[in-house]
């Protein structure tokens, strides 16, 4: 969730794509060391905290940074260069720097965070003199009930696995029941863009919840890192679907291989995108004993996108003149990116679309430009383009095995009625007889109970996952592998 187009990959993922600049010889500034905390207001129109831990010690300086709502904590600061007041933070792993100035008193730091082509504005705040990571206070990450704490009444084992045509490793765990088996087993597919194998987003792991509670009613369940993520090899920049799909292939290829896994009982649970891979799989040569679609289109990209951003601006109005424009814009600027195979042309010309035309405060005009950009950049990458094309109609009506499909009532990002009704038609309109569709009251994208649906609302939900979809998807695979 990753951007507006399919937030299974996290609000983390805006800081993924920018190149660090040359700043210059290293010298002499006032000690950094403490813990410094600002909010980063992104492209979505939240707001993302962020905890910064600096260090000086025998001449060196060094940092680390926490995102407490994303579960992200100790991720390296590369480099800390400094000039006068000025100082540079570069973090290649998340290919992301900060440029700021440090106050007279030292308790400030402002400046710009970038990615892509924004330019985001940034304050950090020295909260203390000792750079304590936010985890320990206790206080900054956020209840989550439902994980699991040990002991457990099942195994773990960490496993590993080749994808040999791409020339990756993929690694994962694989939860096993009491007992010798053979079990029936879940591969778990992550939604959209690169996670790890508890889809780790909005400071919850719901593969870590679903795993865990399927395991305990029985059921063997493999969850894994995607590619170029966590201890997985490859490279993560340009996958598709298609990729994703031939992962799960990968996977479902070493299940078979092992002694306590049912081998005619492999299935595929997909989360998202992860389901649209995990229709993929399930219409080619390796079908899946089953195949679970929780909040995944069965409408073409383009019209999921409109709707997304549709059902997303009315939060902020419901005047239908603004909506409209919305909808306009939007259709144009899917349509340059469907025309224009030239990335920096195609953003130029969606910068031009969506841009308003109107007076705006300086500090807004240059919010809005980044927004704008960093929407732009988003919608030329190989995933975006690939969903603008993908029709899942058409792979639908290739899957014969038994798919159950669930959408939240109050899912933003995926639109319960036209998609269910999609897959429904679709799925039987080749055959399939043992298809089961299911709208779940009062839940979003993420599965969880929600007051609006809102993604601004995931990471302040202690729920990882709804009992109800747990039960649901629960007792419906443990009627399907007796």
């Amino acid at each position: 969730m990753r951007l507006t187009f399919s937030l299974s990959g996290g609000l983390v993922a805006l800081l993924l794509a920018s190149a660090p600049a040359a700043f210059g010889q290293r010298a002499a500034l006032p000690n950094l060391t403490g813990q410094w905390t600002g909010s980063l207001r992104i492209p979505t129109g939240s707001s993302l905290q962020l905890l910064l831990h600096m260090r000086d010690a025998n001449g060196r300086r060094s940092a680390t940074l926490d995102i407490p709502t994303q579960d992200v904590q100790d991720v390296a600061v590369d480099r800390v260069e400094s000039r006068g007041d000025s100082v540079l933070l570069f973090l290649t792993d998340m290919k992301a720097q900060f440029a700021g100035r440090l106050a007279p008193d030292g308790r400030q730091l402002k400046g710009t965070w970038r990615q892509n082509n924004a330019r985001l504005p940034l304050m950090l705040q020295r909260e203390s003199a000792e750079p304590t990571p936010a985890y320990a206070k206790g206080n900054a990450r956020l209840k989550r009930p439902q994980e699991p704490v040990p002991p457990l009444p099942y195994r773990s084992e960490e496993v590993r696995f080749s994808n040999a045509s791409a020339g990756v490793q993929l690694a994962g765990t694989l939860t096993l029941p009491p007992g010798k088996g053979p079990f029936p087993v879940a591969v778990l597919l992550t939604g959209s863009g690169p996670q790890d194998r508890d889809e780790a987003v909005f400071g919850h792991r719901p593969f870590l919840v679903i795993a865990d509670y399927l395991t305990r009613q029985g059921l063997a369940v493999l969850r894994f890192d995607d590619r170029g993520v966590g201890q997985s090899t490859g490279d993560s920049k340009n996958v598709t679907a298609v990729d994703y799909a031939q992962d799960a292939h990968a996977a479902m290829t070493y299940l078979r291989s092992r002694p306590d896994i049912n081998s005619k009982q492999i299935g595929l649970i997909g989360h998202s995108e992860g389901g649209a891979a995990g229709v993929r799989t399930a219409a080619q040569g390796l079908s899946p004993a089953f195949l679970v679609l929780l909040g995944t289109a069965g409408l073409p990209g383009s019209e999921v996108a409109v709707r997304q951003a549709l059902d997303m601006a009315r939060f902020k109005t419901s005047d239908p003149n603004v909506l409209a424009n919305v909808e306009k814009r939007q259709r144009a600027a899917i349509q340059v990116v469907q025309r224009t195979l030239d990335n920096a042309q195609a953003q130029e010309q969606i910068v031009k679309i969506m841009l308003p035309d109107i007076p705006l405060p300086a500090e807004q005009a240059n919010q809005l430009k980044a927004v704008v950009h960093a929407q732009a950049a988003t919608m030329t990458t190989p995933a975006f383009r690939f969903l603008l094309s993908d029709n899942p109609q058409q792979t639908l009506r290739a899957v014969k095995c038994p798919v159950l499909a669930l959408i939240g009532s109050k899912d933003l990002q995926v639109a319960p009625d036209a998609n269910l009704q999609a897959i429904d038609k679709a799925l039987k309109a080749s055959g399939n007889r043992d298809v089961t569709v299911r709208e779940l009251p009062g839940l979003n994208h993420m599965f969880q109970t929600a007051t609006t649906g809102n993604i601004a609302e995931y990471s302040q939900i202690q729920e990882t996952v709804s009992p109800v979809a747990l039960r649901t998807m629960s007792d419906w695979l443990i009627k399907h592998v007796r």
